[in-house]
């Protein structure tokens, strides 16, 4: 398998969009790999996770094939993880020749968001844009494209049912986990006797720890920690953290730095892994 970062900020980006703070200012002088862009990332080239409203911009950037898209996972329904205005453009007179059926998968709320889309639109509908949803639950495998794809309890916005995935096909296994802060024990004690081939980690806030809805590099290494004891990991296990706010305090050289000493890696926008 292999997971290619599309995007790696937070809400805002990075620089954030109207910030004009110290760490904004200077990512925007070094650029390269301290741009940053709204979180998603595929697998495989076929699963989709999230739809931010940068999608358009990674299609171009880094070869996204969007009309080859047949599965996406939305992980809730905050505006730069799901924005589902862009599904719009998933019909005639804007796309010609589309590669079958789109199938998304995510949370009442996601489901909601959608419909009110296409109430703006009377002559749309999702048959018509080849769109199929699958309402969600967590702890529940669902299967498509030949993966199965797990949902499980994030801890984000606790008037929402947020999700991380397990993302698994041909004996390879991927966590996925972002945006949560340190994992709910039903998430926990789901995760008893799964194996990892590869762990992507929230890390928002980066040097500082925070007791929920994201994490920082000291979460992380308590999430792997547990992971370890729990035997979901082993000395193969790759290591990635993610989804990075200005409001941390590292720009990528310090953040790479600060993540080694733990074995990690640090995504940007555009990085491939293969496991």
């Amino acid at each position: 398998m292999k997971i290619q970062y599309l995007g790696t900020a937070a809400a805002e980006g990075w620089p954030g969009i109207f910030c004009n703070c110290e760490m904004c200012k200077e990512a925007l002088r070094r650029k390269g790999k301290d741009i940053r862009t709204r979180s998603q990332a595929v697998i495989d080239d076929k699963i989709l996770i999230d739809l931010p409203p940068d999608t358009y911009l990674h299609m171009l950037t880094y070869g996204l094939n969007m009309p080859s898209i047949q599965t996406m996972l939305v992980t809730h329904s905050h505006q730069d993880h799901w924005y589902p205005e862009e599904l719009m453009m998933r019909r005639e007179g804007f796309a010609v020749d589309m590669k079958g059926t789109l199938s998304i998968y995510g949370n009442d709320a996601v489901k909601e968001s959608l419909k009110r889309v296409v109430s703006e639109a009377l002559e749309y509908s999702p048959q018509r844009a080849q769109i199929e949803y699958h309402e969600i639950k967590e702890f529940t495998t669902y299967s498509s494209q030949g993966y199965e794809l797990i949902p499980l309890k994030a801890t984000h916005n606790p008037r929402e049912n947020c999700f991380i995935y397990i993302i698994k096909k041909d004996g390879k296994s991927l966590l996925y986990a972002n945006d949560t802060g340190y994992l709910a024990e039903e998430t926990w004690d789901f995760m008893q006797g799964e194996h990892f081939d590869l762990v992507s980690m929230d890390c928002t806030m980066q040097r500082i720890k925070i007791p929920t809805n994201h994490m920082g590099l000291p979460n992380n290494v308590d999430v792997v920690e547990r992971l370890k004891k729990m035997g979901c990991v082993d000395k193969n296990t790759k290591y990635v953290v993610t989804h990075f706010s200005h409001n941390g305090g590292w720009l990528h050289e310090e953040m790479e730095k600060q993540a080694a000493v733990y074995g990690f890696d640090v995504a940007y926008d555009g990085m491939t892994v293969e496991f």
